[in-house]
């Protein structure tokens, strides 16, 4: 699927994407966007399980280091899991015009997943100091949304990832994001039935708004 928004191609890969391809796929376009040669792109899509580390990953923070594949990503962030059932955003903006701004352009994306999730009845949040998503209080805080971004002569890529459905069981190999401390969750564990679909859908409603508040920092 594709489409057109705000000059934004909007793309759905249907499947698994395989994570090296994807990753060259999205710094071509990278490199694409700054040249003048590419449209900006959101590009949702699903991966088969693996392991990433940002460029602050710590080596002890990969506990079962033979179970999935692990790749280095070289976006911000420390190690985070992809996998089936879970929604991963990479979000591609050539911030030379929309702002330059990654402080603002992270909490967009924050403030994006937020109003997706409202929409499902889920009442997320982000947190200071914490770069994510979150949901619940005290013994039932727990992480449902990453964020890890790159930007590169001021264009974005990487981006997001939402747990709808996924085997929550396979973040147990490593440090989800450094944070030990905090467990993971999804929406299906918070009593919320949701395919891609429905979600897609709910994103694409609430892009504009995300880009409202990059156009107010201007």
């Amino acid at each position: 699927m594709k489409d057109d928004l705000d000059g934004i191609e909007w793309r759905i890969s249907p499947g698994l994407s395989p994570y090296a391809e994807t990753l060259a796929a999205m710094e071509a376009r990278a490199a694409a966007i700054r040249a003048g040669e590419a449209p900006e792109l959101v590009w949702l899509l699903e991966h088969p399980p693996l392991y990433t580390a940002g460029t602050s990953a710590a080596e002890d923070e990969l506990l079962v280091p033979d179970r999935f594949p692990v790749f280095r990503a070289g976006r911000g962030g420390r190690y985070t899991y992809h996998g089936p059932g879970q929604r991963v955003g990479y979000v591609l903006l050539d911030l030379e015009k929309r702002g330059r701004d990654v402080r603002c352009f992270v909490s967009g994306l924050e403030s994006w997943l937020i109003r997706t999730l409202a929409d499902f009845g889920i009442a997320a949040r982000s947190e200071s100091g914490r770069v994510g998503i979150w949901v619940g209080h005290g013994a039932e805080e727990a992480k449902i949304g990453a964020i890890g971004v790159r930007v590169r002569r001021w264009v974005s890529f990487h981006g997001f990832s939402l747990n709808v459905a996924p085997d929550l069981s396979h973040f147990s190999g490593i440090v989800p994001c450094g944070l030990g401390e905090y467990p993971v969750t999804s929406m299906a564990r918070l009593g919320v039935e949701a395919d891609s679909d429905t979600v897609d859908t709910a994103l694409r409603r609430h892009f504009p708004e995300m880009l409202d508040l990059l156009r107010c920092r201007n």
